[in-house]
């Protein structure tokens, strides 16, 4: 029977003239937003920062949007990103909106997308987590509050202080949130928020998903048409403004390593993060996943890696409030400190399992150029059947190593999907370029 479905579809794809673009034989998961359900979605991402794949998670999210109720799009960066940059994806959405249209009337216009863009947070939160209220952290207040029995969906590309900002200012607002957070560097760029959030709001609905988004580029089937730089010539290069801008980043190449939280939300089991589908599949989180020391430590020093690493050190003899101080990490991550006249704190999350150097800056002569180092490992496959006791519903990656790409957990809980996925994207590319030959099939 399936053999005779695909020569059908593989027939009907071919007097479309989208070749070889048919569904996948492997069974995709039921539900989702493709099935049907319309979830309310806030996307806050760090566009126009220091990673251009937010560029292409964008230009994925836009020709979805109609299967989506999107709410707002904020920019929260780390580095330049401002919210000008999604204001620039939205323009040319806008050239490509006529074309889209005509396949289903429920796009959202341009200027509705404009009028849901707010800025976020531009800098860092301090050792608190969270500083002053943001036009993002206010529009998540604001969406959440709303009289919709729905859940609000959050999903955040980068860092996560705007969703703390809100969080603080508006506990009220945690049993309406779900939050799929691309952590990773992300995490790493955004601990304070992140420890503020894990230990202030332990009920929080999350999925931190450190490594398993890396399946959205990492592995699968990548032969022919398939690959990274051979699917975006094949099926992304020549679709309307979006098309071309996409295909203009990353040497024309795939990464998109924001759009597994969108993926997540079209097609699986949403309310359970346990069951398969095209976000991941995810496992409770356990805890002890954040390691404090008081002293200055050596490579022997170990803590879990996408955990949290918080020195609190004592004040030396002689050193005041005013003497600043931070960490240089792996000789290229600025990590600031604060100095409350008691002890000197800062705080890290390690991206990767391996050794991670630092050295100590600061205008307190007798602190600055102390160096020491600690070793991010892997955590065990046992932890999985100890989950928290604090955190009920956050979900993390599968540390299982038969779920792993490579070094990266999880990863292939996103990656087994990757035709399914590609396929689907393909034919929503194809709509930027030409308008549906009769609206007769268009959603209303």
């Amino acid at each position: 029977m399936n053999s005779i479905r695909f020569v059908l579809l593989k027939t009907v794809a071919v007097a479309l003239g989208i070749g070889a673009v048919v569904p996948s034989l492997v069974s995709a998961p039921a539900g989702g937003a493709l099935a049907g359900d319309r979830p309310r979605v806030i996307v806050s991402s760090d566009i126009g920062g220091t990673d251009p794949d937010d560029f292409q998670s964008m230009v994925h999210l836009l020709v979805y949007a109609d299967v989506l109720d999107l709410e707002g799009l904020i920019s929260s960066p780390y580095g330049p990103g401002r919210k000008e940059h999604i204001l620039a994806m939205i323009d040319r959405y806008e050239h490509d909106y006529p074309n889209l249209k005509s396949y289903s009337a429920r796009y959202p216009t341009p200027n509705a997308l404009r009028a849901m863009a707010k800025q976020g947070a531009i800098d860092g939160a301090g050792l608190a987590g969270f500083t002053r209220p943001t036009e993002g952290s206010e529009w998540i207040v604001h969406c959440a509050r709303r009289d919709d029995p729905r859940p609000l969906w959050v999903l955040a590309w980068g860092g996560i202080e705007d969703l703390a900002q809100a969080l603080h200012d508006a506990p009220d607002i945690l049993p309406k949130l779900r939050v799929y957070f691309i952590g990773g560097p992300n995490k790493m760029w955004s601990a304070n928020a992140y420890d503020y959030v894990e230990q202030n709001h332990p009920k929080l609905w999350m999925i931190e998903a450190n490594a398993t988004y890396r399946g959205w580029f990492t592995g699968g089937n990548q032969t022919g048409e398939w690959g990274n730089t051979a699917f975006v010539t094949a099926h992304v290069v020549g679709r309307g403004a979006l098309g071309e801008y996409f295909a203009s980043l990353l040497r024309g190449s795939i990464k998109m390593g924001d759009s597994p939280s969108v993926g997540y939300l079209l097609h699986g089991t949403p309310d359970d993060p346990t069951q398969p589908g095209w976000g991941g599949r995810f496992v409770r989180i356990w805890d002890g996943r954040k390691t404090v020391f008081d002293r200055l430590t050596t490579a022997a020093d170990e803590v879990e890696a996408f955990g949290t690493v918080e020195f609190a050190l004592p004040l030396p003899p002689g050193m005041s409030r005013e003497n600043t101080f931070g960490a240089l990490i792996d000789n290229r991550i600025r990590v600031a400190g604060e100095n409350d006249g008691h002890t000197l704190r800062f705080r890290f999350s390690p991206r990767d399992a391996k050794r991670w150097p630092y050295v100590i800056q600061s205008d307190f002569a007798a602190l600055d150029g102390k160096t020491g180092a600690f070793t991010a490992v892997p955590p065990p496959v046992a932890r999985t059947s100890h989950p928290s006791r604090i955190h009920p519903d956050w979900w993390i990656d599968d540390p299982d190593p038969a779920a792993a790409e490579g070094v990266h957990p999880g990863a292939k809980s996103v990656n087994r999907w990757r035709e399914d996925i590609l396929r689907d994207f393909a034919e929503r590319m194809a709509r930027c370029k030409a308008p549906a030959a009769t609206n007769a099939n268009s959603a209303p």
